[in-house]
């Protein structure tokens, strides 16, 4: 049989890279096959080529070994592609069905489709509501939501792009489930990823790019991840040793932290407490949209609804203080959304840096020292390896992985004293994710206290020091990283602690009351 779908010499420019550099690549069917790369590689501009987005500046597309030309998604539709993107494109005031009739034709019965979707629940046992709106759902449900959408279309090849950076060790298991029951019927699965483990356990084939070229192919299940990492990065990975240390004095202390919904969709806090010492990384464990966000608007300052001493800084009162107070005193953050919170996509990296680099090196008298600005966004691109043309360079122009690079390292260069960071690694390779995660440990190490928001267990159990769960706007007990087990925290990610069945109640009356 030919391939299902075949890709000869694709390549495609912009005016500053080139993405793509004659690309081949074959799928077969029934084929679960990795597109393995760095930050820039051009894995996500060779997707977008092969599902329509984007139209490449040479080379051929075969279908089931006849050539095509895929000009739009919808194109790509009609010809048996599916592709779930990474971020989800889900209205939350329209039910599930509601959502992906969007994607349908305009006489689409919805009680039709409602018995469509229910079906194909049953058959990949997804467990999915059809008349459920989207808000109430968790981020691993509205994942579903995307691949019922897809599947109902009948792809013959799905593209699946870092399907599991939202997901609990158990959900990601029942993923893998469905995609290899997808594979057993003949669907073709193309599956981006910077996980090895999830490429070794659940590939057949690896195709390596760097630097917009192939550079090999493998089957990952025959590799180690360390024979993964050098073919994708060229190098070894650097060791990462978190040596034991004795934390010092509290820095951060939250107290019976409450904070009602700012909006309808927002997650309300209760009773939030814990402590962060000088010296240590305390790690949040939890699947997205359970108060992560939340809480970091109220420990940064964006959010000063709490009361004045739910939440302390060296002992001093900070819930009502603003966010400049707070930097003032030694914090730095650096948030899950890069584009529009964590960067103005339409300013230089240069200019970025003033977000939160505004002392007398930077600005004098509220003059910008332009020289200066533009040596310290130099610094952090070499010292970050950031893949950009310069310090003049557009935010908005980088990959998620090199703009999550220069964020991370923009923060790390004012050595704070208290730095909070959600989601350092997303969507970041491997190299990129361990040299992140070093420098972490090097300003714990250095004194810094550190608030980690991860939802990559992985990551946690690497540099933490302890480790809690946030669940449905509540904090577990501390957990000793020694002491903490995969299994349990992922339970807990449920909101199934010790003690934590009694505030269940509260807050399903608390949802009953804003539906009504």
């Amino acid at each position: 049989m030919p391939p299902r779908l075949a890709l000869d010499n694709i390549s495609k420019s912009y005016p500053t890279v080139r993405a793509n550099d004659g690309v081949s690549l074959a799928v077969q069917p029934g084929e679960i096959h990795a597109v393995l790369g760095e930050n820039g590689a051009g894995k996500s501009t060779l997707m977008k080529i092969i599902y329509g987005v984007v139209r490449p500046d040479s080379g051929t597309v075969q279908w089931d070994g006849r050539p095509v030309q895929i000009s739009s998604p919808a194109e790509a539709r009609a010809l048996g592609l599916g592709m779930v993107f990474q971020h989800f494109s889900l209205f939350d005031t329209l039910t599930v069905a509601e959502n992906i009739a969007l994607g349908l034709s305009g006489d689409t019965d919805i009680h039709a489709l409602e018995q469509r979707i229910a079906d194909t629940v049953d058959q990949y046992g997804l467990e999915l509501e059809p008349g459920r709106h989207v808000h109430t759902l968790s981020v691993g449900e509205r994942q579903r939501v995307e691949i019922v959408r897809a599947l109902l279309g009948g792809p013959r090849l799905l593209i699946l792009d870092e399907p599991t950076s939202v997901l609990t060790p158990q959900a990601v298991r029942r993923l893998f489930d469905i995609l290899r029951q997808l594979a057993d019927e003949g669907c073709s699965i193309l599956y981006i990823s910077h996980k090895l483990d999830e490429i070794r356990s659940l590939c057949h084939t690896c195709t390596v790019m760097r630097a917009g070229r192939v550079t090999g192919q493998c089957d990952p299940r025959l590799e180690t991840e360390a024979g993964l990492s050098r073919l994708m990065i060229g190098t070894e990975l650097p060791t990462i040793a978190r040596t034991p240390r004795e934390a010092g004095e509290v820095v951060l202390q939250v107290r019976g932290l409450n904070l009602p919904r700012a909006h309808p969709f927002a997650t309300p806090l209760r009773d939030v407490s814990f402590e962060l010492r000088a010296g240590e990384i305390l790690g949040i464990a939890g699947v997205s949209g359970n108060g992560q966000q939340e809480l970091m608007t109220a420990l940064s300052g964006e959010d000063v609804r709490a009361a004045a001493d739910s939440v302390r800084i060296d002992g001093e009162a900070a819930g009502q203080r603003t966010a400049a107070w707070r930097r003032g005193r030694g914090l730095a953050f650096v948030p899950e959304e890069r584009l529009g919170r964590g960067a103005v996509p339409e300013l230089s990296l240069a200019r970025n840096i003033l977000l939160s680099h505004q002392d007398g090196a930077t600005v004098w008298r509220g003059f910008v020292r332009e020289g200066a600005v533009r040596a310290l966004a130099a610094g952090i691109i070499q010292r970050f390896r950031v893949k950009a043309p310069g310090p003049q360079a557009l935010a908005g122009s980088l990959s998620g992985g090199n703009l999550q690079k220069y964020i991370v390292g923009r923060e790390v260069v004012r050595r704070p004293r208290l730095l909070l960071v959600a989601q350092p690694t997303w969507g970041v390779d491997v190299g990129a994710a361990a040299q992140i995660r070093g420098e972490l440990l090097a300003l714990r190490d250095a004194g810094c206290a550190i608030l980690l928001i991860s939802e990559e267990l992985d990551e946690l159990f690497e540099i933490s020091d302890r480790l809690v769960v946030i669940a449905k706007g509540r904090i577990s007990p501390s957990v000793p990283i020694g002491e903490a087990q995969r299994e349990q925290i992922g339970q807990w990610m449920s909101g199934l602690w010790p003690g934590a069945e009694a505030g269940t109640d509260v807050e399903t009356a608390d949802l009953e009351a804003v539906h009504a």
